[in-house]
């Protein structure tokens, strides 16, 4: 009796939940066209029923999933090696200061140095294709380095100094207490970095154009002045990137709960 109670407290909140989204999404469709007849010119502002016929004609082509594809490939590539490595530089900074002491700085450099910067020299050293995959990657790599670095330096000494005197091996302690401590702000880091990762990588696309993305769609919208293209490529780009870091948060979550059973067993 009890858990079909809370089976239906839970189908309870999730209707909830979803006749909220729904409204949430009612109310700014609702502006959006409120602007659009505000503005009033198709030039400078696109409709929602417009972006929507846009898009639906849009993904039963061939060229449309092209360069989906290679646009979600170049970012994704960029962001999965910006994880990694700042994951490992994280590791290592932490064991070392001296590393710690070489690496902030560069690092430190990388966050504030505004985007654009980076582009227009990577447009100088590589080809047009890498730019969004660099771009990506280094927008990743101090987000990630910075969370798990203080994650790691904040896990709890007593449970440090617990495992120390019950003998435990480097991975068992690696295994039971820094992994189940660090994963939920390496999640919080990940899920961040994918918002930076796209937002920078389809900037990359924008300024080097390379054959084939996404980037490179919304730069010929704005000059051949296609509005509503424009607004059908962004859409396309927020959803993308919203469908990405669900599907990050969904494998982190269960990394982290077979990481639990494990540090529990």
């Amino acid at each position: 009796m009890i858990s079909g109670m809370v089976c239906k407290l839970q189908k309870k909140q999730k209707l909830q939940k979803a006749v909220r989204i729904l409204i949430s999404v009612s109310v700014w469709l609702c502006l959006w066209q409120f602007l659009y007849f505000l503005i009033g010119k198709d030039v400078l502002f696109a409709s929602p029923l417009d972006v929507l016929k846009r898009i639906a004609e849009l993904i039963v082509t061939k060229d449309f999933w092209l360069k989906t594809f290679f646009s979600l490939l170049g970012i994704m590539e960029g962001y999965l090696l910006g994880a990694f490595f700042g994951v490992l530089l994280a590791v290592l900074t932490s064991a070392s200061k001296v590393l710690y002491s070489f690496f902030k700085p560069m690092l430190t450099v990388v966050k504030t140095t505004p985007v654009v910067s980076f582009i227009i020299l990577a447009l100088v050293w590589m080809q047009k294709s890498q730019v969004p995959v660099f771009i990506s990657f280094l927008m990743v790599l101090p987000i990630v380095w910075a969370n798990l670095t203080t994650a790691i330096r904040e896990t709890d000494a007593r449970l440090l100094e617990m495992a120390k005197a019950y003998g435990f091996t480097p991975m068992q302690i690696l295994r039971r207490i820094y992994i189940p401590s660090v994963l939920p702000t390496l999640l919080t880091a990940l899920t961040t970095a994918v918002g930076f990762a796209w937002k920078s990588g389809i900037a990359a696309e924008v300024i080097s154009t390379p054959r084939n993305s996404i980037g490179t769609q919304l730069y010929n919208a704005k000059v051949y002045l296609e509005t509503t293209d424009l607004f059908a490529w962004t859409v396309v780009v927020i959803l993308l990137s919203m469908l990405v870091e669900k599907g990050i948060v969904f494998a982190v979550g269960k990394i982290a709960k077979t990481a639990k059973r494990e540090g529990q067993s």
